[in-house]
């Protein structure tokens, strides 16, 4: 033998070595962080908000917000939409997805369902009050084409109609979550209050609206999140047959818990996020059902998860993590931030922010999050700057921010 010849290797040697390679470039690929952000289009002087993103079966991004002089007061506010079409830079200048002439219409969300329709849902106005919402959805399958907006086949009411004896179910609930506070005059006052509203059939029936991404489970029950700025409470729209019929849950009823939005855990509980409209400690509020929607348990305050009073979005990812997107705080909307859990919201053991700023710098909120077929998070949010370096007026816009898991783990 050759002494000067190198040993060749062993096939296992060489098997190893393949291994210890491979181990080692899949474990730089997953430490690459990605994040990329823009704005859909120039901030402006209207009022652009409360935002919610798809991906369209061919790839595309689609999303919607509301637009127009202000909110609930002025009367030329539309939803308004843009897509990102599959492969492109930048999106499409803004269309209109909804207009109903002389009201504002607001709160829009949308979801794709198992046949692979879009829908649209969001409250019209009435009388410029919150309290006046009337509930309506559109659906279409027509909405890739790379210009304009959907082709609508259906556009409907949801009317809603509770089940059972709802003022009861509400002075019920409003007693378990007041405890030992029950007895003080200032929850006896409460809890008479919204009684007494929901013992009238019309305020019972209006001023329902969406903010979040509705939830389809794997039976194709679609659960739509909706609250009352009247009751300052929760429910849920529940169809099983796509919007043929409609049933709804009882109420979920704390201090202030409003705009729900969903995950489901492995055991099939389906927990809601809330914002919290109520007094402080400024939390993140909390309930569950394990009927598939249909009843709820008591609100309660996330132990970790702060809220100042602003929307938020929860959804679990493919992997089954869930991410939540909030402003961390319990004052202000200056921080915006997203938070991943790997056992289904006990812990949330990272954080990134998409926005950090000072207080008077500007407001970043009500976003919308999904994961895309190539496991990418998109966040679009309401950005809104309110000065300049000079102290000079800025505008208000939509901004979109796409991430993978390793940009928010580098924080772990």
């Amino acid at each position: 033998m050759d002494s000067n010849k190198p040993h060749p290797f062993s096939v296992r040697q060489l098997l190893n070595l393949v291994l210890c390679t491979l181990v080692l470039l899949n474990c730089s690929v997953q430490a690459e962080e990605f994040y990329e952000a823009e704005l859909l289009f120039p901030l402006e002087s209207w009022h652009n908000h409360g935002s919610c993103i798809v991906q369209c079966p061919n790839g595309d991004l689609l999303a919607c917000w509301f637009h127009g002089s202000g909110e609930r007061q002025a009367d030329d506010v539309e939803i308004l939409g843009a897509r990102k079409t599959s492969g492109s830079s930048t999106w499409s200048k803004p269309f209109s997805m909804a207009d109903t002439p002389g009201f504002p219409d607001t709160n829009c969300c949308m979801i794709i369902d198992p046949e692979e329709r879009l829908w649209l849902l969001w409250p019209t106005i009435q009388a410029n009050l919150w309290e006046s919402a009337l509930m309506k959805y559109k659906t279409s399958t027509n909405y890739t084409q790379p210009d304009g907006p959907p082709a609508w086949d259906l556009m409907s009411v949801l009317h809603v109609k509770h089940p059972g004896d709802f003022p009861e179910q509400v002075r019920t609930k409003a007693l378990e979550y007041a405890g030992k506070a029950r007895e003080t005059e200032l929850v006896k006052a409460w809890v008479n209050i919204i009684t007494r509203q929901a013992e009238d059939k019309l305020t019972r029936r209006i001023g329902w609206f969406t903010r979040a991404h509705p939830l389809i489970l794997d039976d194709g029950r679609m659960l739509v999140g909706l609250y009352s700025d009247g009751f300052s409470f929760s429910l849920v729209a529940i169809t099983d047959d796509l919007g043929k019929t409609w049933t709804f849950s009882e109420p979920i009823v704390g201090g202030g818990n409003i705009q729900p939005s969903f995950a489901q855990k492995n055991d099939g509980t389906i927990v809601a996020y809330m914002r919290d409209n109520g007094p402080p400690p400024k939390r993140v509020l909390v309930s569950e059902s394990s009927d598939r929607g249909e009843t709820w348990s008591k609100v309660t305050d996330h132990p970790v998860l702060n809220n100042p009073g602003s929307g938020l979005e929860l959804m679990r990812a493919r992997n089954g993590d869930w991410l939540c997107v909030y402003n961390d705080m319990t004052d202000g909307r200056h921080s915006l931030a997203v938070s991943i859990s790997h056992d289904e919201g006990e812990t949330w053991p990272a954080t990134r922010h998409l926005e950090l700023r000072q207080s008077d710098e500007g407001s970043f909120h009500y976003p919308s999050i999904i994961e895309d077929e190539d496991g990418h998070f998109h966040v679009t949010y309401s950005y809104f700057i309110h000065t300049d370096q000079y102290g000079e007026k800025v505008g208000k816009g939509i901004k979109h921010a796409v991430f993978n898991r390793e940009w928010i783990l580098s924080d772990e």
